[in-house]
């Protein structure tokens, strides 16, 4: 894969709905140009770009995987993506590299949710796009229906290249001075009408329509040639913006930057890094600056990858795509460059996780090595993510979806051989008071020796703030220097409240009156009558539970809203309003308590076929309702005992 300049490389993800047949296009493609003798079949585990052990047991592809294929002096670097929607991320990676998409689309289930997803995704990305209908051997496939469908839905930028009067329209919406042309009556010439062609299709306003039947070979090297001839060459990329704000041009003669859109983990080699060439030239053992790390980094060892197969490269110019292997610091989302001219380029958008679950080694013992485990998968997927929550000691793993998640703690096992179970996730509940209390905290021990001796009277009462805390002392009844023993005993109790053990907040504490002891009295005694006293003032002061309540934002399209409104009242939720979102659908804002939520990403995507989606934020406590308060503080009480 030598010989290869940004005139004659194209960059192009392939997206579209699970099974649509991307897997199966790339192996029609690399046997028509002769790379493979025969088809590799998804179920049979053997073709190029699915090659990981978990995607070969399952059937679907998890990660997004680079394959060349070199056909009429171009090479053409396809990144196939998963089709599943909880590997979001693997797709956003991709569309950090590429300059154009394929959304393939199975003529014979037809626009499927996965093709609307695409769809967004490159309007998201402000990507070209075509659509490539695959499957048309299949019996009862209606491909010209499934264009004016296309059509339909997408509107009329979606073309056929044979529909010549389509074409001219689409071509003519492109520039003003053609429009005029157009409305006037005359014809374009050849020149006027190619360059309005690619204009079109860069810009987005022509989107291609192509068929091809991968398991027979036909329309393959007609997609082929299209993308040769529409997707811009690798070379002519616009320039690039860094986080700064500044302008880098895809110049081949210009300073090397680089910027690093994915990482593998690979068991044998180690950590291999995905590099998008932004500008200049790498050569194999160049040192270059990561600017997010701080730190020098080595292109030891630089190869192209075609799925698992690695081919020689001792050097590679501005738009094109490497493997660099055994980079110390570099991750994903990393720009690469010159420490003289160190700059950083926007990372890799990954959605927050919608879904997490609570988990904890099937061993005892083990959660180093369960941590340890899953920061190395997290090298090779930034979209999922630990936590550690320190109210309710559960270690929490996030992610798109229950599909993401399984495959995590499967490779957790495969990988770095420790099993983790799923545990029902706690809740991290505050206690407050509602009332206000007077009470009298008195420690007093005497056992031979010195004794110990403390005495306050303190007031409680509800506050706005986490902790309130003022003293009223007169007449010396208590000496200053104990003061802080006593809100250091008060702040310490409120880890642990009266009701359930839960963190204790919102509290107005003023120490008003007290006694002390000449010899007996230290500031330990002090802190122990001040936690005595809270405990009891606590009590005394109408206490209850506290929930979080959670703030959500949901986009629902028209047809599932009143699915999702009745959905979240049952969840003790409320819709707080809604807006209007552009292309159709809705935006719901609503609230609920976090107990009612941990499905919610399962349940929404079930009510919706996977159209609805939400992002959700903490809000704030509320009071939990007394039938719910008495059930998880008996709960606690079983516990104890």
């Amino acid at each position: 894969m030598k010989g290869y300049n940004g005139e004659t490389i194209r960059n192009v993800a392939l997206l579209g709905h699970g099974g649509c047949g991307k897997t199966t296009f790339l192996e029609a493609a690399l046997l028509s140009t002769g790379v493979i003798s025969r088809l590799g079949k998804v179920e049979d585990g053997n073709t190029v770009s699915d090659y990981d052990k978990m995607e070969i047991e399952k059937g679907y592809s998890i990660s997004a995987s680079i394959v060349p294929v070199e056909y009429n002096k171009v090479k053409i670097n396809f990144i196939d993506t998963p089709g599943f929607f909880d590997f979001v991320g693997e797709v956003n990676s991709a569309m950090a590299a590429v300059d154009a998409a394929v959304i393939l689309v199975d003529a014979s289930s037809g626009i499927q949710v996965g093709t609307e997803k695409a769809w967004n995704s490159c309007k998201h990305f402000d990507m070209p796009k075509m659509f490539v209908l695959s499957k048309t051997d299949k019996e009862n496939v209606d491909a010209e229906a499934l264009v004016e469908e296309l059509k339909d839905r997408f509107g009329t930028s979606v073309v056929t290249l044979d529909d010549e009067d389509a074409l001219i329209e689409a071509i003519a919406e492109t520039d003003e001075e053609l429009m005029e042309k157009y409305f006037g009556g005359e014809e374009f010439t050849e020149e006027e009408f190619n360059k309005g062609l690619m204009n079109g299709f860069s810009t987005g306003n022509i989107v291609p329509v192509l068929k091809c039947s991968s398991v027979k070979g036909e329309g393959i090297k007609e997609v082929l040639d299209a993308l040769v001839k529409f997707v811009p060459k690798a070379g002519t990329h616009a320039p690039y913006t860094t986080t700064d704000g500044k302008e880098i041009a895809s110049d081949p003669n210009g300073k090397p930057v680089g910027f690093v859109f994915k990482t593998i983990a690979d068991p044998f080699l180690g950590k291999i890094n995905l590099v998008k060439i932004i500008s200049g030239k790498f050569n194999t053992g160049m040192e270059l600056y990561n600017a997010r790390a701080e730190k020098a980094e080595k292109l030891g060892s630089m190869f192209y990858l075609r799925g698992k197969t690695q081919g020689d490269c001792p050097s590679a110019v501005a738009g094109d795509i490497v493997a660099v292997a055994k980079m110390q610091y570099a991750q994903t989302g990393d720009t690469l460059s010159e420490k003289s001219a160190a700059i950083e380029l926007p990372g890799v958008e990954f959605p927050a996780p919608a879904l997490y679950i609570a988990i904890e080694p099937k061993n005892k013992g083990e959660d180093e090595k369960v941590g340890t485990g899953i920061h190395k998968l997290m090298e090779e997927d930034p979209s999922f993510r630990l936590e550690r929550n320190v109210e309710t000691k559960q270690t929490l793993l996030g992610g798109q979806g229950e599909i993401q998640l399984g495959i995590v703690t499967s490779k957790l096992k495969d990988k770095f051989g420790v099993e983790v179970q799923s545990v029902p996730q706690k809740i991290a509940y505050r206690e407050t008071i509602k009332g206000s209390s007077d009470v009298q905290g008195k420690h007093k021990k005497q056992s031979g020796g010195a004794g110990q001796y403390g005495d306050v009277h303190i007031r409680f009462s509800p506050s706005q703030e986490e902790f309130e805390f003022s003293e009223e002392l007169f007449g010396g009844s208590i000496p200053k220097n104990y003061v802080p023993a006593i809100e250091k005993g008060l702040v310490e109790s409120m880890q642990k409240g009266p009701l359930a053990g839960c963190k204790v907040v919102n509290i107005k504490a003023v120490l008003y009156d007290g006694s002390y002891h000449d010899v007996d009295s230290n500031e330990m005694a002090f802190k122990i009558a001040a936690s005595l006293a809270f405990k009891k003032g606590i009590v005394e002061a109408k206490p209850c539970l506290l929930e979080p309540v959670m703030k959500l934002e949901i986009t629902v399209p028209d047809d599932y809203m009143g699915d999702v409104m009745g959905d979240m009242n049952k969840r003790r939720g409320k819709i707080l309003g809604m807006e209007p979102i552009s292309g159709g659908g809705q935006k719901l804002m609503a609230e609920a308590p976090q107990a009612e939520l941990f499905d919610y990403a399962i349940v929404l995507r079930s009510m919706t076929q996977a159209r609805g989606s939400f992002v959700m934020n903490f809000e704030r406590y509320d009071e939990v309702p007394a039938h719910l308060a008495d059930k998880i503080i008996k709960e606690y009480q079983a516990e104890q005992e």
